[in-house]
């Protein structure tokens, strides 16, 4: 496996561990140990453990091990709000300036997403979900968004799946993401818009309902 497959590798296993709660909150991420487990060498498992810490997964500490991030959720919830922005103008960009060949890709992303619900386990089905969301972020083909969202959307990424584990609703969420793709097809902006605006602020009331069942920072929310 080349050096740069490995350590993305490394660092999806890492992700996808944090996100099954495998690796919980506050819990040590130890190079050495990780690195054996997986028969890889310490310094792609460094690089991975880096990469986490850029994306906010993971918070690295001076002389000692770093740790699985755990955010207050005054934090999440500006995080969530600027990536409401995004989305909502990349939906709007997308409908001006995405080819039918973009549009219908999205809608395959979701058709997809129905049609293996039942046959995958939750961290996938997430994985396509948000597959979705920055399928028509990159359609908007306005690369500081696409950017900008994907930095973003990484921070996010386990708040994010913890929230559509809240109370979840698949028929609803479904449902939603078809209202997108008939918005994105009709090229009408303000019904994407508010399909989206919709979509996200029931994400939003979700971690915010996790947050404040399970966070160790209650005290901060």
């Amino acid at each position: 496996m080349a050096e740069e497959n490995r350590f993305e590798h490394i660092a999806n296993h890492l992700r996808r561990a944090i996100l099954r709660g495998d690796l919980p909150p506050g819990a040590p991420i130890k190079e050495r140990d990780n690195a054996a487990e997986m028969g890889v060498s310490r310094t792609p498992m460094r690089e991975a453990i880096r990469q986490l810490a850029n994306e906010g997964l993971v918070t690295l500490r001076p002389a000692r091990s770093p740790i699985v991030a755990d955010p207050p959720w005054s934090e999440v919830a500006d995080c969530v709000d600027v990536l409401r922005t995004l989305e909502l103008l990349s939906g709007d960009q997308a409908c001006a300036r995405a080819s039918a060949e973009e549009i219908e890709d999205i809608a395959a992303i979701q058709v997809k997403m129905e049609a293996q619900a039942a046959e995958i386990d939750q961290v996938t089905l997430f994985e396509l979900d948000m597959e979705f969301h920055i399928a028509i972020v990159n359609a908007s083909h306005n690369s500081t968004l696409i950017d900008t969202h994907r930095a973003l959307l990484a921070r996010l990424w386990r708040s994010r799946y913890l929230g559509s584990r809240e109370g979840r609703n698949q028929a609803r969420v479904f449902r939603q993401h078809n209202d997108i793709v008939a918005a994105l097809r009709d090229r009408d902006a303000e019904r994407l818009q508010d399909e989206i605006g919709q979509h996200l602020a029931i994400l939003k009331q979700q971690m915010h309902h996790y947050f404040h069942q399970n966070s160790t920072e209650l005290n901060k929310a």
